[in-house]
């Protein structure tokens, strides 16, 4: 299939692709990324390989795109949620067996 990244024309296959990503230890996914064979690869990542260009010079969309058109799984790493802040005292409190205690401002 042709496409084009960072302005440059790509004839690449689904085969090539994987060939090209064999023996490439994926790096950390923080963001989106790429399924190939059973390893997650950063979007940024695969398209360095692929294209041999510079990180800078090429979009995750172009990547996402042109890896999705040949029938890659491309997904979204999900945001961890915020726990709210846990209290200090809590888990002594409890393991003590007192009930927790909680001071307000002007308490000493």
């Amino acid at each position: 299939m042709r496409c084009v990244i960072a302005r440059f024309p790509f004839d690449l296959t689904k085969s090539g692709v994987v060939e090209s990503m064999k023996g490439v230890t994926p790096e950390l996914v923080t963001g989106e990324f790429v399924i190939i064979g059973r390893r997650h690869y950063p979007v940024k990542q695969v398209g360095q390989v692929v294209t041999r260009q510079d990180r800078r010079d090429f979009s995750t969309a172009e990547v996402l795109r042109a890896m999705t058109q040949l029938g890659f799984t491309c997904r979204t790493r999900p945001t961890a949620a915020s726990a709210p802040l846990a209290d200090p005292y809590g888990p002594a409190s409890a393991t003590l067996g007192a009930p927790p205690v909680r001071l307000t401002y002007g308490q000493v």
